[in-house]
């Protein structure tokens, strides 16, 4: 089987300069010479894109997120790995922060090289092949989401690792908005993936938390008084943590928790479990670490 083709760097830099318009509010600039302003902003990470997905192909998906951590980040520190099971089907439920955090458990689940993700379908990540492999990509419509479970059950069935995120959209770092914030918004986790229990009962359930990967200064930067929804202002704020390096000092930090079993009958005690220890995870997660302050 041919490796798929390697993107273009052009398509990326299109394709992130949309996003990162409409972080900034400034969508309707699309098309106009005033777009031009953003994009060599957009063409840097496109380039460290297009670098990832490169080396994703060649050397697998925890080393490739391994490398872009290092460009992105001043570290990533694990624990509880001895909860991941080294084989056998396995569910990683993760919260969301946004940013680094995918690549930041890709990066510590190496022992998994068989690792599936449920991914948003984003034209972002369908322009990435290599890491495009990896995801069961999440449709917007409702209509194809049976094909999803039924890929994910498949995975599961044939002893694999897979990587979910209940909350299904971006939540609060603790380590930046603090942990009542984070516990929070468990309220929104489905419990859509008790289902597993059923379709694979051989597969474990293990909570991860992910933190210290969204920047409070980048939080503070001035522009950020342009948005005026909470919402806005962090969107703008994480797309200047990529723009610019020196909000990329942040040692991000993974978190494993316990794994426990779950007969078919059990998806409600499956269910207060795993948003237990998320909350454990969340309120013992400790302060911030800084690496070396990245040249600008």
């Amino acid at each position: 089987m041919s490796a798929p083709a390697s993107p273009s760097v052009e398509t990326l830099t299109e394709l992130n300069l949309v996003d990162l318009l409409d972080s900034v509010g400034l969508l309707r600039l699309r098309g106009t010479p005033l777009h031009r302003l953003f994009r060599p902003a957009a063409r840097r990470f496109a380039r460290t894109a297009h670098e990832f997905d490169t080396r994703v192909g060649e050397h697998g998906l925890a080393q490739g997120s391994a490398w872009l951590m290092s460009r992105m980040t001043a570290g990533i520190v694990t624990s509880g790995l001895e909860h991941v099971p080294p084989q056998g089907p396995v569910l990683i439920l993760a919260n969301h922060p946004g940013m680094t955090d995918t690549v930041a458990l890709f990066t510590s689940l190496a022992s998994r090289p068989d690792l599936r993700v449920i991914a948003a379908d984003r034209p972002f990540l369908r322009a990435l092949p290599n890491v495009a492999r990896q995801l069961i990509f999440l449709p917007d419509e409702e209509a194809g989401r049976l094909a999803v479970l039924r890929a994910a059950a498949r995975h599961l069935q044939d002893g694999g690792a897979l990587l979910t995120f209940p909350a299904g959209e971006i939540e609060p770092d603790p380590a930046t908005f603090g942990a009542q914030r984070a516990a929070a918004s468990l309220c929104n986790w489905s419990s859509s993936y008790t289902l597993f229990a059923r379709l694979a009962p051989r597969t474990r359930f293990v909570p991860a938390l992910v933190s210290h990967v969204i920047s409070p200064d980048a939080q503070r930067h001035p522009l950020t008084l342009l948005r005026r929804s909470a919402r806005n202002k962090e969107k703008l704020a994480a797309a200047l943590q990529v723009a610019l390096p020196r909000y990329r000092d942040l040692v991000a930090r993974v978190t494993f928790g316990q794994s426990p079993m779950a007969g078919p009958d059990g998806r409600l005690a499956l269910d207060a479990s795993i948003a237990g220890q998320m909350r454990q995870l969340i309120f013992a997660d400790g302060p911030a670490q800084r690496g070396p302050r990245p040249h600008r």
